[in-house]
C-alpha cells in the first residue's frame, strides 16, 4: 500500500465543513467520490482535521491510500482537479513515507478569522461585519494571554468527546490588513484546536474590544472552564484554516503527480 499527501485549498459556503456525515454534502465525501472514481477503487481520505460547516480552508493537507504507484498515478492533480467543483482545488499530491498521516503527524494548525468595521460587498461572505469604533488594542492585549493557558474548555463546544480539552497556543493576535484598512484578521497557532474554539474566541474578545468584558474577565472566563461565561460564537463564514505544519521529511523532495 502507498500513501500520498494532498494539499488543496475549499471554500466552504457549500459545505457542512470537512468530515463525512449523513444526509449533508462535505468537502470530505466530494474528494473521496471524485478520486474513487478516477482511481477506479474505494478511496478513503483522512484530512488533517474537520472544519466546521462554512469554513474555509487555503492549505488543507489530506492522505489517501492506494496500491498504485507514483507512476500509475501521471497527472492525477490535473485529472482530479477536472473532475471537482469550482470551490474545491487541489494543488499538489505526492508520495509520502506510510508512517506520515495527516492529521496525527501535524505539529502545529494556523487559524485566520477576518473582521471589517465597514460594510464592504466583497468581504460579504468572508469577513464578518461589527462595529467601527472597537478596541482592537485591548483586544490584543486579550489575546495574548492566550498563550499563558493550555486548558480551552471555556471556549469548546459542549458535549464533545474529546479526551482532553488541553492545547497549546503559540501566538495569537490582531493585525490591520495592508490591502484594506477596515479590515482586521486574527491569527492564532497552537498544536491543536477544539470545537468552535477559535469562533468562541474571537467571540469573547470581541466582547472585550466592545467594553462589554474586561482583560481581566477574559482571563477569569478561561480560568473558569465554563463555556457559558464565554462570548458567543461568530459566524464560521470568516474562519480560515491557513496552514499545517509536519516534521520536515526529505518526501518534500519527491516529484508531484
Amino acid at each position: 500500500m502507498n500513501r500520498y499527501f494532498m494539499e488543496l485549498a475549499y471554500n466552504g459556503e457549500g459545505y457542512h465543513g470537512w468530515q463525512i456525515q449523513p444526509n449533508a454534502i462535505t468537502v470530505q465525501e466530494v474528494l473521496e467520490n471524485c478520486l474513487s472514481l478516477i482511481l477506479k477503487e474505494k478511496i478513503g481520505i483522512i484530512g488533517c482535521g474537520r472544519t466546521d460547516t462554512g469554513v474555509h480552508s487555503s492549505a488543507y493537507t489530506a492522505h489517501f491510500d492506494t496500491l498504485k504507484k507514483p507512476n500509475e498515478l501521471t497527472n492525477l492533480t490535473y485529472r482530479l482537479n477536472n473532475f471537482l467543483p469550482s470551490d474545491i482545488a487541489v494543488y499538489k499530491i505526492y508520495k509520502v513515507p506510510n508512517k506520515l498521516h495527516a492529521r496525527f503527524s501535524a505539529t502545529a494548525r494556523t487559524y485566520q478569522y477576518q473582521v471589517i468595521t465597514h460594510k464592504n460587498p466583497f468581504f460579504a461572505k468572508t469577513a464578518y461585519k461589527i462595529k467601527p469604533d472597537i478596541n482592537f488594542d485591548k483586544m490584543n492585549l486579550a489575546a495574548k494571554k492566550l498563550i499563558e493557558f493550555s486548558d480551552f474548555t471555556s471556549f469548546s463546544k459542549l458535549h464533545t468527546n474529546t479526551k482532553t480539552n488541553n492545547c497549546k497556543i503559540y501566538s495569537a493576535g490582531w493585525e490591520q490588513s495592508l490591502q484594506n484598512p477596515f479590515l482586521s484578521i486574527f491569527t492564532v497557532k497552537a498544536d491543536r484546536f477544539l470545537r468552535n474554539m477559535v469562533r468562541a474566541m474571537v467571540g469573547t474578545l470581541i466582547e472585550v474590544g466592545n467594553n462589554k468584558k474586561s482583560i481581566q474577565n477574559f482571563t477569569d472566563i478561561i480560568h473558569s472552564k465554563n463555556r457559558s461565561k464565554a462570548g458567543k460564537s461568530v459566524p464560521g463564514y470568516a474562519l480560515f484554516l491557513k496552514k499545517i505544519d509536519y516534521p520536515d521529511f526529505p518526501y518534500k523532495n519527491i516529484p508531484k503527480i
